[in-house]
């Protein structure tokens, strides 16, 4: 069943999220001080191109204060925007039933777009 709903994903729309944060990882390599978020951006365009089975989870190694900045300037700089994004698009697949396990999958990339730093892509 994961291989079919990703497969659907990926029809519809998830190849193209992915690529979008793959260009977009690309562009934040170029400078020095955008290749932690770049990396950021690699896993969110991971986890969007096959979402079904996998889901995120808090490092437990994560510790300090430094992804806590990190996160609040990823915050400041977009990613508010991409997890906005993320929840309109889960909330309008959500209203039709066949539409419901799309919309948990974006509301799972809103989960990873507020704050990407401290966390993990693991399978379940």
């Amino acid at each position: 069943m994961k291989i079919l709903g990703n497969l659907i994903w990926l029809i519809f729309g998830g190849i193209i999220i992915a690529i979008e944060y793959f260009i977009g990882s690309l562009i934040l390599f170029i400078t020095i001080i955008g290749i932690p978020f770049g990396l950021q951006t690699l896993k969110m365009a991971s986890l969007s191109i096959w979402p079904f089975g996998r889901t995120s989870r808090v490092q437990s190694r994560a510790s300090g204060c430094l992804h806590i900045f990190m996160n609040v300037l990823w915050l400041l700089c977009g990613g508010i925007w991409i997890a906005l994004t993320h929840a309109l698009f889960g909330i309008l697949l959500c209203i039709t039933i066949v539409g419901i396990p799309f919309g948990m999958q974006h509301f799972k990339l809103t989960e990873v777009a507020i704050n990407p730093f401290g966390r993990d892509i693991v399978r379940i």
